[in-house]
């Protein structure tokens, strides 16, 4: 008699924001992890410690790791192979959630195009995190990563996003580089209105956490050091 397959799903593991906030994921990540055989992740050694965390008795070597890299086509055909096969597959990034801001987008689409099941499973996320505690608009917001290197560039995309913000009364969030922080801060500093609206959430999840809103004008009063750390601005024009 003829048994068929448990056909492969594809599991989206939201991991840590930091790496001391071990108590932000759900009891049902490790439950999910003990299901999946392969794992396709953004950094493998990172990625390793975390399930391993997750689940002490875990042995590492019985299990496929991946290195997610959109420019390595086998990846996606390993991927489908095992998903064709019945396993069960699991995107973890680096930070957060696969495919918000990290790597994962392009494998889901490709699972998606050809009719396997992905589910999202729930864990921090700093974009939502950082909009929930800012106090700005929830409803109408918009995602930008990362804005231009160059401060000219920066400058001037800067003023484009606050012109939209005021005309549309919607939240603009971007990221830098953490050692590229203060000079963020500065440029929003000298190009946004006094009145201008900004959070910079910093450490989220972590010891250190800081999420500060106030306006560009209080900002201006005093120093802050957000140098090296893990953050996300927000900006609301009124």
């Amino acid at each position: 008699m003829h048994t068929q397959k448990t056909p492969g799903q594809l599991y989206l593991i939201p991991t840590v924001l930091d790496e001391s906030a071990l108590h932000t994921i759900p009891s049902y990540i490790t439950e999910t992890i003990k299901k999946c055989s392969v794992f396709m992740v953004e950094n493998a050694k990172t990625a390793r410690r975390f399930a391993k965390k997750l689940w002490k008795e875990m042995v590492i070597d019985e299990y496929e790791w991946l290195v997610i890299d959109d420019k390595d086509a086998t990846i996606s055909k390993r991927m489908l192979a095992a998903l064709h096969a019945g396993k069960q597959v699991a995107i973890i990034s680096e930070a957060g959630c696969p495919g918000v801001a990290d790597p994962g987008q392009s494998l889901v689409l490709i699972a998606q195009e050809k009719g396997y099941r992905v589910i999202p499973l729930v864990g921090p996320n700093s974009i939502l995190l950082a909009l929930m505690a800012s106090g700005m608009n929830g409803q109408h917001f918009t995602f930008h990563g990362y804005l231009p290197i160059d401060s000219v560039e920066r400058k001037k995309k800067i003023k484009e996003l606050e012109t939209i913000s005021l005309k549309e009364n919607s939240t603009q969030l971007f990221i830098e580089t953490p050692y590229r922080n203060q000079a963020m801060l500065a440029d929003l500093i000298n190009t946004c209105r006094d009145q201008t609206l900004l959070c910079v959430a910093a450490d989220i999840t972590g010891d250190a956490e800081s999420i500060l809103t106030q306006p560009i004008g209080a900002w201006k009063k005093a120093t802050y050091q957000y140098h090296k750390r893990p953050a996300i601005f927000l900006l609301l024009a009124r």
